[in-house]
Formats: structure tokens, C-alpha cells, sequence
């Protein structure tokens, strides 16, 4: 069943991003700005955990899930180390997201070359 939670969520995660793109006049940036923030909002809500319980990577996968990691660090890190944390706890808990990311990208473009279209 956590698959078909996974799917229905990440799902609507999708179909909303598509519906503001069709039917508004943001730009895909500003739209990838509200996920992050939705999942931030969200998750100082205490409604993201209880997401990402219920669709598992369905929820925490997406752009509003790195929100609330970024958001989960610096609460984190705030109680630990006071108000440096707020600089340090977002990177501390999405380090290894954004690693593996520099990494893949790093890899891709050793082993493709980008063209002109």
C-alpha cells in the first residue's frame, strides 16, 4: 500500500507543478521557490512528517521534501549549537542530497558532451 501512497502523492505533487505551469504565468523557477517553501511551511506545520510517513518517498523525494529536510536541519542544529545553526543545520542534513547531486552532474558531464539544438 505505501507504493500506491508513494505514486498517489508523488502524483499530485506532479499534476500541481503541471497545472501552475499550464494555468499561470510563473515561470518554472519561481515554481520550484514555492515547492521548496511549501515543503519548509509545511513541515513547521508538523503536516510534512506525517507525508512522508503516509507516501514515504512519494513526499520526501520532491522538491517541497528538500524543503523540509532544510527546514528539520536548522531546527535541529538551532537546539544543539543556538543561533548558528541557522547557518549551518540546512546544509548539515541535505549534505549527502547535495553531494550525490554535484556528483551525478559532475559524472554526466565527463561522459556527455551538450550540443546546440
Amino acid at each position: 500500500m505505501t507504493y500506491v501512497w508513494a505514486f498517489v502523492i508523488g502524483g499530485l505533487l506532479c499534476v500541481i507543478g503541471q497545472l501552475l505551469i499550464d494555468e499561470t504565468k510563473l515561470t518554472p523557477a519561481r515554481i520550484l521557490v514555492g515547492y521548496v517553501t511549501a515543503g519548509v511551511v509545511l513541515g513547521a506545520l508538523g503536516i510534512y512528517p506525517h507525508l512522508t510517513a503516509l507516501a514515504g518517498a512519494g513526499a520526501s523525494v520532491p522538491l517541497s521534501g528538500f524543503g523540509n529536510l532544510l527546514a528539520q536541519g536548522i531546527r535541529e542544529d538551532v537546539q544543539k549549537n543556538g543561533l548558528l545553526g541557522v547557518l549551518t543545520g540546512g546544509l548539515t542534513s541535505a549534505a549527502g542530497g547535495i553531494t550525490a547531486a554535484m556528483l551525478f552532474g559532475l559524472l554526466a558531464s565527463l561522459l556527455f558532451r551538450a550540443r546546440e539544438k
